[in-house]
């Protein structure tokens, strides 16, 4: 009789084991970007700044976003980014109605759906309006949850910054 109650003690402990909260590192980079496209932000950091990329991202998206910085998008800069990746663009209204859920795992690899209307200020929408949506693709490295990826309407984040860093052998 042990047996039958020890069993399922067993599985469940051992499933936990495996199972991470994908939220913690998509939460930082939501609240940033709220911060930012507030009407009163409070001095925020950049998405991936070295203390951001070397916690809350995978060693292989810091490995590829350092190697695409060597090519800034202003002479002035070092970010290879000439918009806000988050919001997928340069202009954007405070973000209402954020949502994050989690969708599912794959291979060990979370999605985290985010979506939020940042158009609202913008004047009429459309009839087939959407809010944005983005997909965080976290993964546990580490032993911590971290962002692998993102993906959005315009495709994904690390594909973007290996495709700037590839202009190193041109």
């Amino acid at each position: 009789m042990k047996h039958r109650t020890l069993l399922p003690l067993f599985f469940s402990v051992a499933f936990a084991a495996h199972a991470f909260d994908p939220l913690p590192p998509v939460r930082e980079i939501m609240d940033e970007a709220v911060n930012g496209w507030s009407e009163n932000p409070t001095e925020g950091k950049d998405y991936f700044d070295v203390d951001r990329l070397d916690r809350i991202y995978s060693a292989d998206f810091a490995g590829i976003y350092r190697a695409a910085s060597k090519f800034p998008a202003y002479d002035e800069g070092d970010s290879p980014f000439d918009y806000d990746v988050i919001v997928s663009g340069q202009d954007s209204c405070t973000l209402n109605d954020l949502k994050m859920e989690p969708t599912g795992e794959t291979d060990g690899t979370a999605d985290v759906r985010v979506t939020f209307d940042n158009t609202h200020c913008l004047g009429e929408r459309d009839a087939d309006w959407k809010p944005t949506e983005l997909h965080f693709m976290v993964k546990q490295e580490r032993g911590h949850p971290v962002i692998d990826d993102i993906t959005r309407a315009a495709g994904s984040v690390k594909e973007e910054l290996r495709a700037i860093a590839e202009q190193d052998g041109q």
